[in-house]
């Protein structure tokens, strides 16, 4: 039988900017009520394999998720995980549904990648509303630094409804914010409506520490439109105090999503 980890879901983002996490805006395109970030389902999924290979998976696990389905706010929110290849197959599930698929692995050392491989850029010094230019192929997109140290590291911990005592014993950062970092290459770099992210993969290098500066390097690999939607890709370093590489990430999501008449 999988093991199941339930948790209470939070929606961490009614009052962000990306609108899709507001209950009105998201029923224009054709949901219930505002979603839980996706970022944030993800790291309800990484409690499986850090209750699995602890601090080890911190330092060089390779997670993946796919996110399916909406998680709402307030709903009881069921991850399972199964050994599968020497990994974790995990899916969550809310309200019935299938919300989101991913693995989980420990591979036996974490790869070698080089911080000068990826280039270190600031943020857009403005901000305008995303357009054909925000994201073009190729180019280097960067983050304003993020920390998150005491009461912030606290509160998240908080937040995602993560009950390990690994990050406070430890003083360790959880990898969860290494996907909020993620995200800003999207919103530190254009004004976006209302986008969705659909999935991501990360070989975690390091293990972050509480206090970490943290900024991502990152190239975009995709621009796209599928089904009416406007797709991004990118390819990133997460790096830790300007020095230390903390994961190497592939991010993809909708930026701007094709609205649907509300029900």
């Amino acid at each position: 039988m999988p093991e199941t980890y339930r948790v209470q879901a939070y929606n961490t983002a009614k009052q962000s900017e990306n609108k899709m996490h507001d209950d009105t805006v998201a029923k224009r395109f054709g949901f219930s009520g505002g979603l839980v970030p996706g970022v944030d389902v993800m790291a309800y999924m990484m409690h499986m394999p850090v209750a699995k290979w602890g601090r080890a998976f911190l330092e060089r696990g390779l997670i993946e998720a796919r996110f399916v389905k909406p998680v709402y706010d307030g709903e009881a929110t069921d991850i399972t995980a199964e050994e599968s290849n020497g990994g974790l197959s995990i899916e969550v599930r809310s309200r019935g549904d299938l919300c989101a698929t991913g693995s989980a692995s420990l591979p036996a050392a974490a790869p070698s990648i080089s911080i000068a491989d990826y280039r270190e850029v600031a943020p857009v010094a403005e901000r305008k509303p995303v357009n054909a230019m925000s994201y073009e192929m190729d180019k280097w997109l960067g983050t304003a630094p993020r920390e998150w140290a005491g009461h912030a590291a606290t509160e998240y911990l908080a937040d995602i409804r993560e009950t390990d005592p690994i990050y406070a014993r430890e003083g360790l950062g959880h990898p969860g914010l290494i996907q909020k970092v993620m995200n800003r290459v999207l919103v530190d770099n254009a004004i976006l409506g209302p986008w969705i992210h659909v999935g991501s993969r990360m070989q975690l290098l390091s293990a972050a520490k509480t206090g970490d500066v943290i900024t991502a390097r990152a190239k975009v690999t995709g621009n796209y439109d599928k089904k009416g939607h406007r797709f991004v890709e990118f390819d990133a370093l997460v790096v830790a105090n300007g020095t230390t590489p903390l994961a190497h990430c592939w991010h993809i999501a909708i930026y701007q999503p094709r609205e649907q008449a509300a029900a």
